[in-house]
């Protein structure tokens, strides 16, 4: 398991970014990484192909089955 550099990243987003504490905690690591500008470079991102291949592979409800949403 990866350990995490707490110390670091508080002082990023306390401290460099100016977020308060309730504000910091409440972030998804996606989004406190795109706010620090430390999101996946383009080479990593998902294209929009994959995306339509994943729910193709995994749709969200069986095929023909209708959500109301």
């Amino acid at each position: 398991m990866n350990r995490i550099a707490w110390g670091p990243l508080m002082r990023l987003g306390l401290g460099r970014m100016g977020l308060v504490p309730d504000v910091f905690w409440a972030l998804t690591p996606a989004e406190f990484l795109l706010m620090a500008g430390l999101d996946a470079p383009e080479a990593l991102r998902m294209s929009r192909s994959a995306l339509e291949r994943l729910s193709a592979l995994y749709p969200d409800a069986p095929k023909g089955e209708q959500t109301d949403d």
